[in-house]
């Protein structure tokens, strides 16, 4: 209880103008105190995630349900960096593990290496948490399409169009 008083607080800051709603420009920032600095895109991102009424904003009741994934994942983060303050792509492969998310070599290589700013095979924080935002975004557009739950979709066309064009905020 104790927590979601300080998240009220740091929440209630952000939104300066006490509008009850934070924009992807007000929470970027606030990330970015914390040395979470993530592009605008990735901050959109993590609003529509949570946008539960499609507003375009964060609620607090949005963010807290961010703040419960963030907190997740750099959870996991930190059980395995060892104080190197990175990850190996090995560790980054069972860090995705611990998490739910099962992604075969092409498609995991292909989205480490879109989120490795360094192309050294070593993710920080900021960029794990980017990963895991994009793996998330596309696990839940692809449950959409997958209505029998059994991890393949058929798309015609104009599906297949609205998917691109949702993977472009993705």
């Amino acid at each position: 209880m104790e927590n979601a008083v300080v998240l009220r607080e740091w929440f209630d800051r952000v939104d300066a103008a006490g509008t009850g709603n934070i924009t992807a420009p007000q929470l970027q920032s606030a990330l970015a105190v914390g040395n979470l600095d993530f592009p605008l895109s990735v901050v959109q991102q993590m609003i529509r995630m949570y946008d539960f009424d499609r507003n375009g904003t964060m609620s607090f009741e949005e963010f807290l349900a961010l703040n419960k994934f963030l907190q997740k994942v750099q959870t996991v983060f930190s059980s395995l960096e060892r104080g190197r303050g990175f990850l190996s792509l090995e560790d980054v492969y069972e860090a995705l593990i611990k998490l739910g998310f099962s992604l075969d070599s092409p498609a995991f290589y292909t989205v480490c290496e879109s989120f490795d700013k360094s192309k050294k095979g070593m993710v920080r924080l900021d960029e794990f948490i980017s990963i895991c935002i994009f793996v998330q975004s596309a696990r839940n557009l692809f449950s959409s399409f997958d209505t029998t739950k059994q991890g393949k979709v058929t798309l015609d066309f104009n599906q297949f169009v609205y998917c691109s064009a949702e993977a472009e905020y993705i």
